[in-house]
């Protein structure tokens, strides 16, 4: 889950939004959705990792000689950067303009990279981060392990990292009752792989974001990799997902106007106006809870402290939306857990294969398109327990993610003959191959390792799992 930094600027692309002290108004909204015209086909990697004891498996606390700030602080000695803070406290570092090292709620630790022109470079760039990363956090007597959450952690053995508006948040989710009641797991436990992907003209938002969002609950079930939680397994292949499902489903989950033929960026704000914010900064720069109205609402009459929202509180609006592919200046995909470390490169050579190679994204949304926004949400409330048994209507996701692998594959075997990638990326699809030839996802192979060779010892689990 991202702590909704500002999403990153296309070079060129100015911020957008009417000039300060005028009133904002719905014309305003669109160029946080505009493409640039400077815009090329790039990819972005997030990738969320626990910092974890390696003996016990448990997550790291935000204060103390060996807990997450005092990473950070090396990071941000050694490496240089910038640092960002929240109300003092040390939450981040920005490596470059857009590369960074950021923190979650409950003390993940975010490695966002710069975008890069190929799958080959982001995936170069990504390896070589987290293992200097690993590295630094190895000399702190700590592990970094990526994947879909933290595995051996509860809720009372996780520290909250000191960020003002968390507080906010874990209110309003608490407020908003059952249906809120997944968000304190998913703040302080969820682990991911999420890939940004850009879009060049109008038509191109349309062709790639309904593709994309009709691929996600697909993609999702292939990728479980959550079967552990508080050291327990359940049965569920994705205990990531099923919190996701209790995280105020107004704003998670499938973007229904993204399953229309024709979608636009009009339609995704007009979707978007109908949400409540769910906190906002005053004039002081203060966090404060929103008022429970839609945003059209607010834009009309302002918040109860009588001031009136800015573009900002826009952008910030939008950055506390987070479905499965989440719009903004880039597409940014998230409806998958994060594989074993070893197969991360899967999950950006999927999206990119299908993404950009125009006849992939075709008939990857030909397979898709007859699957409405009921279909998607059922399939999501399965695949957490059923995986790639997981009944898309009346299609089997075993099958649809074949022919989305198989087309993935297409995607980049084309782009390679174009010059746009270097041939080793072919093979990062091979994970997923294997997945699909043996019907074992990445967290029915975890739980088979946990039940044998694991000796169901956090150490051991740490030990196999960690970067």
């Amino acid at each position: 889950m991202s702590a909704a930094p500002a999403p990153r600027r296309r070079p060129g692309e100015q911020s957008g939004g009417p000039a300060t002290g005028a009133a904002l108004r719905r014309d305003d909204l669109g160029p946080l959705l505009a493409p640039a015209a400077s815009a090329t086909e790039r990819i972005g990697l997030e990738i969320e990792n626990g910092i974890v004891d390696p003996e016990t498996g448990l997550a790291a606390p935000y204060e103390g000689r060996n807990g997450v700030r005092a990473v950070l602080e090396a990071v941000l000695a050694e490496w240089g950067g910038t640092d960002r803070r929240d109300n003092g406290r040390l939450t981040g570092v920005d490596l470059t303009d857009t590369a960074q090292i950021t923190l979650e709620h409950g003390g993940q630790v975010e490695y966002s990279s710069a975008p890069a022109a190929d799958l080959a470079t982001a995936v170069d760039d990504m390896r070589a981060t987290m293992e200097r990363l690993a590295g630094l956090v190895g000399r702190f007597g700590l592990a970094l392990l990526p994947g879909g959450n933290l595995p051996f952690d509860r809720l009372d053995t996780v520290s909250w990292v000191p960020m003002l508006r968390g507080a906010v948040m874990r209110d309003f989710f608490d407020r908003i009752g059952e249906a809120g009641s997944g968000a304190p797991k998913i703040m302080s436990m969820s682990l991911s792989t999420q890939v940004h992907l850009d879009y060049l003209s109008d038509e191109d938002f349309t062709q790639k974001l309904r593709m994309l969002t009709a691929a996600s609950p697909v993609v999702a079930a292939l990728l479980v990799n959550s079967p552990l939680q508080g050291g327990r397994s359940n049965g569920l292949l994705s205990h990531r997902s099923q919190n996701w499902l209790r995280m105020d489903p107004r704003r998670c989950g499938v973007l229904p106007p993204a399953l229309r033929p024709d979608v636009t960026a009009d339609d995704v704000i007009d979707w978007a106006l109908g949400i409540p914010m769910i906190y906002y900064r005053d004039p002081d720069g203060r966090y404060r809870l929103a008022p429970d109205r839609p945003f059209a609402e607010i834009l009309r009459q302002g918040f109860d402290d009588g001031t009136m929202p800015t573009f900002d509180h826009w952008v910030s609006h939008m950055s506390q939306i987070w479905t499965d592919v989440r719009v903004r200046r880039t597409l940014e995909l998230r409806a998958g857990d994060g594989p074993p470390y070893p197969h991360i490169p899967a999950v950006p050579a999927l999206w990119t294969g299908l993404a950009y190679h125009p006849p992939s994204r075709t008939a990857a949304w030909e397979l898709l398109r007859h699957h409405g926004v009921a279909e998607h949400r059922a399939a999501k409330a399965r695949l957490p327990a059923d995986g790639l048994d997981t009944l898309l209507g009346g299609d089997r996701v075993r099958e649809l993610a074949a022919e989305l692998v198989r087309l993935a594959r297409a995607g980049l075997r084309a782009r390679v003959r174009a010059g746009l990638e270097q041939p080793k990326v072919l093979d990062y699809l091979d994970p997923l191959d294997e997945v699909l030839r043996t019907g074992q996802t990445f967290a029915e192979q975890c739980t088979a390792r946990w039940d044998t060779d694991l000796r169901r010892d956090p150490r051991r689990y740490v030990a196999a799992f960690r970067v």
